[in-house]
């Protein structure tokens, strides 16, 4: 964690009659909408120049589902980009900030091309939202976490002023530039970089928390840090970004800590190196045409309405791994990990057509939540129980009617396994320990199939070694398991023939060679890791399996391996 860094004074800079109009504009519709209201927050939108916070910034000019996506960077130098980067600062959706975690400050113009966008804004109604909710006053200590673009950082320093506030990144490129335009802006709060799940014990107690990416759980430092009569206010949502949850944390005089989760219409997104589950292009249009069969059946008892969030939310954690195409104009819900999917139309005669597909009924996890939430009272809001063992849980309703669920022991997130040494490795009694060189991160690793036409290597950390019994690995190999690893996909280079593909999922392919058979690894479509057989690997000693996944199906004369992972890791098809 990097030290506060607080900037020399700077001079703020005049605005131009153009951004002021754009900037009045704005604010008059987000008042139009009901979304701001007359109030300090209201006053620092109107005073917040965003092209000094976002001088440069990306649009995608690819389609949603096209790959290799391709973003244009627009800068507010160039005068050809100040029309189309003034209307994406104003215009109140998400701006795209940072490509692939790279440096901000004095970066190459140009395109960018593959990879992913890595930081970005809010969009503007929801933050004025959470903003004003968050009762901002002159005086009070602020913890900001998640700088990004660090407009919120701009807004408390105008209200709080900036001696109050700390606004911190995980990203050091992200802290550096916001450093460097809150200064442009007049704003001299400390700046930080570390690991928002520790929040900044040095400024403790604040009277404001805000969180601007989305959690599994609540950390233990963010309550901790909270002054007596604080208030917090972070998005907490599983894998899936369909039906976040915000949780509203306090702090009575005497140090207790009253927490609850309500449901929202939109949340911030997934925080560093948490990757959520989507409907990829492939699997909706299997819903769209119906593959895979299902069966359709009519009913008068539609969906719970869309206004139901504290159901859906239930859902989400009841029947975890759902995503819902919210572009559809009906129902559609999915499920990436089991292909499982479910649509609900209505007729004009008052009832609806739900067609379900899959191993997974997600039309009756659907209707036995709305029954279990309606018996627990229809609650919009939770009480959210953070006990002193770590164990966190929320609740609603009493006795047999509770409607209740533990939040995960650990966040979702992936996390890559430390090198294996020969203290680690296992050792037989009797044996010598094993000693032979262990490779690194750097070291590529080579790999074949039988018959040598398809040959690649692989650089980077190898992360969760397991066996599989899941079906596709018996019948696919004709063997009772596979063994797997994965590796980084931007570390995969293919030196001889690439394999053929088949897809085992509506989202997940097998690849193996066309002459000998051989499966040598697997792929999630957009995912940013492939795995690998440790066959095709040729079984080096340093990958030994941690865990057996599909134990269900596993045969009955064949010992299990232990699951031995110290940590948990995010999967693939074939990483359960």
């Amino acid at each position: 964690m990097l030290g506060p860094v607080v900037p020399p004074a700077r001079t703020e800079a005049s605005p131009d009659k153009g951004t002021n109009a754009a900037r009045a504009e704005m604010v008059a519709g987000l008042e139009a909408s009901g979304h701001l209201r007359p109030g300090p927050v209201r006053d620092a939108f109107l005073a917040v120049r965003r092209e000094v916070l976002m001088p440069q910034a990306y649009v995608r000019r690819t389609k949603p589902d096209e790959t290799p996506p391709r973003w244009d960077m627009l800068d507010w130098a160039v005068p050809a980009d100040r029309e189309e980067l003034l209307g994406l600062l104003y215009g109140g959706e998400s701006m795209l900030i940072q490509h692939e975690g790279e440096p901000i400050l004095a970066r190459l113009p140009g395109p960018r091309s593959g990879g992913s966008m890595t930081a970005m804004s809010s969009t503007v109604g929801m933050t004025v939202a959470l903003l004003q909710r968050l009762d901002l006053r002159p005086g009070q200590r602020v913890l900001d976490i998640g700088t990004g673009a660090a407009v919120t950082a701009a807004v408390a320093c105008r209200i709080a002023g900036d001696a109050g506030v700390v606004t911190m990144d995980l990203d050091e490129h992200i802290s550096a530039a916001a450093r460097e335009r809150l200064a442009g802006l007049g704003h001299r709060p400390t700046v930080v970089t570390g690991d928002g799940e520790d929040g900044w014990p040095a400024g403790a107690g604040y009277d404001r928390i805000f969180v601007s990416y989305g959690a599994t759980r609540v950390p233990e430092a963010w309550p901790q840090q909270l002054a007596a009569g604080g208030l917090a206010l972070a998005t907490l949502s599983t894998a899936s970004p369909s039906w976040p949850g915000l949780a509203v944390l306090t702090r009575s005089t005497d140090g207790a800590t009253q927490a609850r989760l309500e449901a929202v219409k939109l949340g911030h997104r997934a925080g560093h190196g948490w990757k959520q589950i989507l409907l990829n292009a492939r699997f909706r249009e299997r819903i769209e045409a119906a593959d895979g069969g299902g069966s359709t059946r009519t009913t008068r008892t539609g969906p719970p309405p869309d206004e139901a969030r504290g159901m859906w939310l239930a859902l989400d954690h009841l029947h975890p791994g759902l995503v819902r195409n919210w572009v559809a104009d009906h129902l559609v819900i999915g499920a990436p990990d089991c292909g499982s999917w479910v649509t609900a139309r209505p007729d004009d005669t008052g009832q609806w057509a739900v067609t379900v597909c899959g191993p997974r009924d997600i039309w009756t996890e659907i209707q036995d939540t709305a029954t279990r939430w309606q018996d627990a009272g229809s609650p919009a809001s939770y009480r959210l129980h953070l006990e002193p063992d770590g164990t966190q849980w929320v609740n609603a309703g009493t006795g047999p009617t509770e409607l209740s669920w533990p939040l995960p022991a650990a966040p979702n997130q992936a996390t890559t396994v430390p090198p294996q040494t020969p203290e680690t490795l296992p050792v037989t009694e009797g044996e010598e320990p094993m000693t032979s060189p262990t490779p690194t991160a750097t070291t590529p690793r080579s790999g074949a199939c039988q018959c040598g036409t398809i040959q690649f290597t692989v650089t980077g950390e190898p992360y969760y070694p397991h066996t599989c019994s899941c079906r596709d690995c018996q019948s696919l190999s004709g063997a009772p398991m596979m063994s797997w690893a994965s590796f980084p996909l931007d570390g995969l280079v293919w030196s001889g023939g690439e394999p053929s593909w088949h897809y085992t999922w509506p989202d997940s392919k097998r690849g193996f060679c066309p002459n000998c058979g051989s499966q040598v690894c697997a792929l999630d479509d957009d995912a940013a890791s492939i795995a690998v057989t440790l066959s095709a690997l040729g079984n080096p000693p340093d990958l030994v399996p941690v865990n057996q996944s599909f134990r269900e199906t596993a045969v009955p004369w064949l010992p299990q391996v232990p699951d031995t992972r110290t940590i948990r890791w995010e999967t693939s098809r074939v990483s359960r």
